[in-house]
C-alpha cells in the first residue's frame, strides 16, 4: 500500500524517517538506512534505538512536548551505525498516516555555530536557513512531480476525446476549455519545477508538427466564437519538422489569435486566415524586424482583415507594458510571444495596415525531414505489440491502458518495480516495450531499467517523469516528460517500436 505521505523525501539525499508518536518507525529513505544500518531492524524498528538525547527525554515525551510547542527546525542527537552520536538540524512536521498523526523527521547537516539542545526539548536555530531552503526545494520538486502526474491524466484523456469528437460535437468546446486550463496548470507546475532546481537544466526539445499546434489553437477560437469569423486554413501537408516546446508554442500562438479576434469590434464579422509553409533560404533574409540566417524554417502566418495597427504604434508592439488597449490588458502579450519564439531561435514579424488588417509571421528553425500528417485519421498511430506500463500512480496506469489499447496495443500494467518484474517472469509473457516512471517508492525506475537490462538487453525501454531531464544514454532508455498528451505518448511509442524493429 502506498503511503499517504508524498513529499519526495524518499529520494532525498539526507536521512528521513516517518515515525509514530510512540516512536515506531514506519518508513525510512535510503540515506537513513545508510546512516543507521542494523539499528533499524525490528518489526517495526524503533526510533529509540538511534535516539541519543542528552537529558534522557524519551521519544514519546519529546513528541508530546513538540505537539504543544511545534518548532520547524530542531537540534537533535542521533546515534549512527558505528555508535557515534551525531547532531542534526532536524526538520519536523506532523503528517497524516492511516488516519493518525505521525511525524516526518528530516535530518539535515548542522550549520556551523549552531548550539545544541541540552534539555531534550526542541531548540530552534537561525543558522539552519540553508537547510530550510533545501526542504522547501525538495517539497517544490515533489509537488511539481505529483501535479504533473495528475495533469498527465487530464491532458491525455482530453486530447484522446478531442481526437474522436466531430468538429460540431456539443462537448468539444468544453473539452477545449479543459485542455486549455490543464495546459496552463502544466506551465505553473513547470515553473515550480524550475524554481526547485538550483542549477538550470537544458534539454533538446523534441521534433514536432507545428500543424497540430496551430490547428488546435484555431479550433479553440473557432469553437469559442461560433460563426462570427470566416476561418481559412491552409496547412502545408509536407511540412518540415521543427523542435519546440509544445506548451510554450501553443501559448505564443494563442496570444496572436487573441489579438486577431480583438482586431474586430464586438459582434462584427471578419476573416482570420492560418497558413503554414516551409521556408528554404540559401542566404540571409530580412522580414521587417526579423533577420533570418540561411537554412530551413517553418512559418506560421496568422492574418486578419480587422482594424489594423497605426503606423506610429507598430514599432513599439513588442515592448513590455506598452499597450493601446484598456484594462485588464497589461501590454505583455506580444512581448511574451517575442520571448518564446526568440528563445526557440526563431523570430516574429508583424505587418499591418490600418483599416485593412494585420499579419503575424512566426518563424522557427526546421529540419530537412518531414513530419507525418495525421489530420482526420488515427491510422498513423495504430500499432500492434504488448506494452508494459509501470507507474506508482494508478490513474496514470489507467490513462495509458485506455489510450494504448484504443490504438491496437495490448497493455500490461504494474504499480511498482517488483510487480513489473513479476509480470515479466510469468510463463509465456512477451513484452515489446516497457514504459516506466523514473521516480517510484522502493525500486525506482533506474534500478528497474538495470534489472530489465540484465534480463533482456535488447528490450526497448522508455521512461517518464515530471522532472526535466535529457534522454538517459547510459541506460539506453528514451524519455517522455510529464504531463504529456495522447498524441505525444503514441508518437513516442511508435518511434520506440520502429527504432527497435529497424535497429
Amino acid at each position: 500500500m502506498k503511503s499517504e505521505v508524498s513529499f519526495g523525501w524518499e529520494n532525498a539525499a539526507w536521512p528521513a524517517l516517518l515515525v509514530t508518536a510512540g516512536g515506531d518507525i514506519l518508513m525510512t529513505n535510503p540515506a537513513a538506512k545508510n546512516l543507521f544500518g542494523a539499528a533499524l531492524t525490528g518489526n517495526p524498528p524503533s526510533l529509540a534505538a538511534v535516539w541519543a538525547s542528552d537529558s534522557g527525554v524519551t521519544v514519546a515525551e519529546f513528541f508530546k512536548h513538540w505537539e504543544q510547542s511545534p518548532v520547524a527546525i530542531n537540534v537533535l542527537r542521533f546515534r549512527a551505525a558505528d555508535g557515534t552520536p551525531t547532531v542534526f538540524s532536524t526538520a519536523i512536521c506532523q503528517v497524516p498516516q492511516d488516519g493518525k498523526n505521525c511525524f516526518l523527521l528530516q535530518l539535515l547537516p548542522l550549520a556551523t555555530g549552531t548550539e545544541t539542545a541540552t534539555d531534550g526539548k526542541p531548540a530552534a536555530t537561525d543558522a539552519a536557513l540553508k537547510q530550510k531552503l533545501d526542504c522547501v526545494l525538495q517539497l517544490a520538486r515533489t509537488v511539481s512531480l505529483d501535479f504533473n502526474n495528475a495533469l498527465t491524466g487530464v491532458l491525455a484523456h482530453t486530447s484522446l476525446l478531442l481526437g474522436k469528437a466531430e468538429p460540431e460535437h456539443p462537448w468539444r468546446r468544453s473539452l477545449l476549455e479543459v485542455e486549455k486550463s490543464a495546459s496552463r496548470a502544466a506551465e505553473i507546475a513547470n515553473e515550480l519545477a524550475q524554481f526547485s532546481r538550483q542549477e538550470k537544466e537544458t534539454r533538446r526539445a523534441p521534433a514536432g508538427n507545428i500543424n497540430l499546434v496551430a490547428s488546435r489553437c484555431a479550433d479553440f477560437f473557432r469553437n469559442a466564437h461560433g460563426a462570427r469569423f470566416n476561418w481559412k486554413m491552409t496547412l502545408e501537408r509536407a511540412l518540415f519538422a521543427a523542435r519546440f516546446d509544445e506548451a510554450k508554442l501553443q501559448q505564443a500562438l494563442t496570444k496572436i489569435f487573441e489579438n486577431a479576434v480583438e482586431a474586430f469590434p464586438a459582434n462584427t464579422a471578419g476573416q482570420i486566415a492560418v497558413e503554414t509553409r516551409n521556408v528554404e533560404l540559401t542566404q540571409a533574409t530580412q522580414d521587417l524586424n526579423v533577420r533570418l540566417a540561411a537554412g530551413n524554417y517553418v512559418c506560421v502566418e496568422i492574418s486578419d482583415n480587422g482594424a489594423g495597427i497605426p503606423a506610429e504604434v507598430l514599432p513599439r508592439i513588442f515592448e513590455p507594458f506598452f499597450t493601446t488597449k484598456r484594462a485588464p490588458h497589461r501590454g505583455l502579450g506580444l512581448a511574451l510571444v517575442y520571448g518564446i519564439i526568440t528563445n526557440h531561435g526563431g523570430g516574429v514579424a508583424i505587418s499591418s495596415q490600418p483599416g485593412k488588417g494585420t499579419s503575424a509571421r512566426v518563424y522557427l528553425p526546421a529540419e530537412s525531414s518531414l513530419v507525418r500528417e495525421a489530420f482526420g485519421a488515427d491510422k498513423g498511430f495504430r500499432g500492434t505489440g504488448t506494452i508494459l506500463v509501470v507507474d506508482d500512480e494508478n490513474l496514470l496506469l489507467t490513462m495509458a491502458e485506455t489510450i494504448l489499447s484504443d490504438f491496437g496495443f495490448k497493455v500490461l500494467t504494474a504499480n511498482s518495480g517488483p510487480k513489473a518484474l513479476a509480470v515479466l517472469a510469468q510463463p509465456g509473457t512477451t513484452v515489446d516495450l516497457v514504459i516506466t516512471d523514473l521516480v517510484m517508492p522502493g525500486m525506482g525506475g533506474r534500478e528497474l531499467i538495470e534489472r530489465l537490462r540484465q534480463m533482456s538487453p535488447d528490450l526497448p525501454v522508455m521512461c517518464t517523469s515530471g522532472y526535466v531531464m535529457p534522454e538517459d544514454h547510459k541506460t539506453g532508455a528514451g524519455y517522455l516528460q510529464k504531463p504529456f498528451t495522447s498524441t505525444e505518448l503514441l508518437l513516442k511509442v511508435k518511434a520506440a517500436l520502429h527504432n527497435h524493429n529497424n535497429g
